[in-house]
């Protein structure tokens, strides 16, 4: 998840996990990553120890920045030469340093140590800071805590909620004004006066089966749907969703190992084909009173409200509807004081409706913006609020990655994009006029770039990395992109890095059957002879939620990847089609209903046409591993191709696509049962009687996104077959495999291991 750097107005929301591509089916980690202490001493080869149990090689993370709305600055925590952190405030031209508040200052009474700040939101007139702090997690992200209010005039510091039990709070964001904090706690909605302390209950009917301002374990995992509220513009109001999880069966998760008996934890999940929640919208006063409901067409049970805000005024909402195949995008036109809703825009595909994140109104509401694929490519365009008419306002044969900012005093919308090279990111900005000026700001420095923009797009904080370059973030102008102040560089990483024996690594593209180029990664050796024959295994992920195959630093599994070449082993990696990767609608839409078929066809094709052009690599020591959905595709890799794979490590697949959920399975592989012989097709436990090569299976039992249970079924499958098979379990470990003192390194060294056996080097 990408740390994005926001203005004042942001909303206060889960703490952020950077994950490569191990989060699972979805891009939603389930838990922070662990900070090593130690620092390994450098020597010339890796060690399992030195990549997870150090912090020799290790990114830092940016504390939380945000730039304030009068252009004035941006502020971020430091370090107290005392204990806990300052806020400090930077001008972004000179960067002097200011303290705006101290460590002391967000000391409780009566606390031995300041509060830990997991993020910070400022009040529109910036006096106020709402600070989050005692998080913990909800469904797979920390969105539970406590929040603290610190008004700079006064300096008092005080906690919201009243007597509520701690990390009990979410959301919490202040109203325009500055003067009122609402915030969820258990399912309900609450509006607390800051000068008085007063809170009003604006919804009651939370409770188990009744979800209020936020959202089931579904919903916040595949469409990043957590905060479930937003304040109007003149603060009168509130729009919230409000969901019915009652139909929506139950799994049951059981722990054996905390409490002399086992436990069971149970939550709403639908799987494939199953009950979801209804889903509703509606309006209340910042008073209390009664919700207005908004009337939009559908069985509430076969259509999702993904997206909802104030239409860019006090007496609308524009809401985005996904039909349950997700085909079709409906955007409404929603009158909070009647309930009525008009359809004003539809994007309908074969396959599946992307929804639009931070639709932006121009011209005092008259117009907004928004993403389509219509052209073949995602571009930004104008839409007319009152006929719905679209015009252009990028166009061309490339992909609009994110856009960042737009800016309508300027006339600019910045964003990112690679029109040249899926491999790399960079920032540019296009005039909102839709003449098709189009410019890059970024220099020419081939990488991954991004960007948190100020206001006025006037000063941009940026990061830069590259496959074996550590991030380096700095303050720039723009738009000429010229450095004003390095930020965090990762010397000592970098430098650490550089002194490791590493072997040539680069990119290359080889053909699909169908002519189809994809994009590969080639690690070679350290002491790469071409005359010698070299095992090679390649790392897969393969779905729609990740890319493999990028100019940017990839951290642990980099570094992993880099020990083995240092023990003599190739290491690959392609992007087959349907990746997330800037290639166009087609590239991405193009494994609806195959994903484990053509999917793994291009990484059995790409394997082949590596194998003609470089004698080099042996065919009898070729292996593939991955995690979550490339551990599925690892599975059916071996499944389908039993010949061309001696070795494979899946971790927390799902083998069988019918036990996945609703929302992330339906969408790429179909409902049933119209779709009942796709989902047998493409799920890996049809053909696990084809398995030949030898299997390393992983999962934790306390996996709640992609469950143990998919795991046990297979085990069963392959035991009915007479496949002998490696199969470790994680106790309560979750879809990340990490928590746990050792979790890590135990697991990568069990990996290590069994590469070293199942896929030896020394046959020359």
């Amino acid at each position: 998840m990408r740390l994005t750097l926001t203005s004042n107005t942001s909303r206060i929301t889960a703490v952020a996990a950077v994950t490569l591509f191990l989060s699972g089916c979805s891009a939603i980690s389930d838990k922070q990553p662990s900070t090593p202490t130690d620092t390994a001493p450098i020597t010339s080869a890796l060690t399992v120890e030195a990549i997870y149990d150090s912090s020799t090689y290790q990114a830092e993370s940016v504390a939380p920045t945000r730039w304030l709305a009068d252009g004035s600055g941006y502020t971020t925590l430091e370090d107290s030469s005392s204990g806990g952190q300052n806020l400090v405030k930077y001008h972004p031209q000179t960067q002097e340093r200011t303290v705006v508040a101290s460590a002391a200052e967000l000391t409780p009474a009566n606390a031995s140590a300041p509060l830990k700040v997991a993020d910070y939101e400022w009040s529109a007139d910036g006096s106020k800071l709402l600070i989050f702090t005692n998080t913990k997690r909800s469904w797979r992200t920390h969105t539970l805590g406590d929040y603290w209010v610190l008004d700079l005039t006064s300096k008092r510091l005080q906690q919201l909620g009243g007597n509520a039990t701690p990390s009990t709070l979410q959301f919490a964001k202040f109203d325009p004004q500055g003067n009122r904090v609402a915030y969820v706690r258990e399912n309900n909605i609450y509006v607390e006066q800051l000068s008085s302390g007063n809170i009003t209950a604006l919804t009651s009917s939370g409770n188990d089966t009744i979800v209020n301002g936020t959202f089931d374990w579904v919903n916040e995992e595949e469409f990043s749907l957590r905060d479930g509220f937003r304040w109007s513009p003149n603060g009168r109001s509130i729009a919230y969703w409000q969901l019915d999880t009652e139909g929506t069966p139950l799994f049951t998760m059981i722990n054996n190992t905390d409490e002399l008996y086992p436990t069971l934890k149970q939550f709403p999940y639908p799987k494939v084909g199953e009950t979801n929640a209804s889903m509703r919208i509606g309006v209340i006063s910042a008073q209390g009173g009664n919700t207005r409901w908004m009337t939009i067409p559908g069985d509430a049970r076969q259509h999702y409200l993904v997206r909802m805000d104030w239409a860019g005024n006090n007496d609308q909402l524009l809401i985005q509807q996904l039909t349950r195949r997700q085909h079709i995008n409906r955007v409404f036109l929603a009158n909070t004081n009647s309930g009525e809703a008009r359809e004003i825009l539809r994007e309908t595909t074969e396959s599946w409706a992307e929804y639009v994140d931070d639709v932006k109104f121009l011209d005092h509401g008259k117009s907004f913006t928004w993403l389509s694929e219509r052209s073949g490519w995602r571009h930004l365009y104008r839409v007319e609020r009152d006929s719905g008419r679209m015009s252009a306002i990028t166009r061309g044969n490339w992909d609009v990655i994110e856009v960042l900012n737009i800016n309508q005093d300027s006339g600019w919308v910045y964003f990112i994009a690679s029109p040249d090279s899926p491999l790399q990111r960079y920032l540019f900005r296009a005039s909102l006029d839709g003449s098709g000026k189009l410019e890059r700001l970024t220099p020419d420095q081939p990488g991954t770039h991004s960007y948190s923009l100020s206001a006025d797009a006037k000063f941009a904080v940026h990061t830069y990395s590259a496959l074996e370059t550590l991030p380096v973030t700095t303050m720039i102008t723009l738009p000429n992109h010229d450095p004003v102040r390095t930020i965090l560089a990762h010397e000592k990483q970098q430098e650490a890095l550089d002194d490791l024996p590493r072997g040539e690594v680069s990119f290359f593209q080889v053909e699909a059957r169908d002519g189809l180029k994809l994009d590969g990664l080639l690690m070679k050796p350290v002491d790469f002879d071409p005359n010698k024959s070299y095992p090679i295994l390649f790392y897969v992920y393969g779905e729609p939620w990740g890319q493999t195959v990028a100019d940017a630093w990839r951290g642990n599994p980099f570094l992993w990847h880099t020990m083995l070449t240092q023990r003599g082993y190739i290491v690959a990696s392609i992007d087959n089609r349907g990746t997330k990767t800037p290639r166009g609608f087609e590239w991405r839409r193009s494994i609806y209903k195959q994903l484990g078929v053509v999917t793994v066809r291009d990484q059995y094709d790409a394997l082949q046409e590596i194998l003609n052009r470089w004698d080099f690599i042996d065919e009898n020591r070729v292996g593939i591993w991955g995690h979550s959905g490339g551990g599925s595709q690892t599975l059916n890799a071996m499944f389908r191709y039993p010949q061309a794979y001696s070795m494979g490590m899946a971790l927390a697949p799902v083998p069988d696509l019918t036990l996945y959920d609703t929302i992330y399975q339906e969408r790429y592989s179909g409902l049933l049962p119209d779709a009942a012989a796709s989902y047998e097709e493409t799920s890996a436990i049809t053909h696990a009687e084809n398995l030949q090569g030898d299997l390393l299976l992983v999962h934790g039992t306390g996996d709640d996104n992609v469950h143990f249970q998919g795991s046990e079924r297979l085990v069963n499958e392959l035991i009915k077959h007479g496949k002998q098979f490696d199969f470790f379990a994680y106790p309560n470990r979750t879809h990340g495999i990490s928590e746990g003192e050792g979790t890590p390194v135990h697991l990568r060294q069990m990996m290590t291991d069994f590469v070293h056996e199942h896929l030896p080097v020394n046959q020359n």
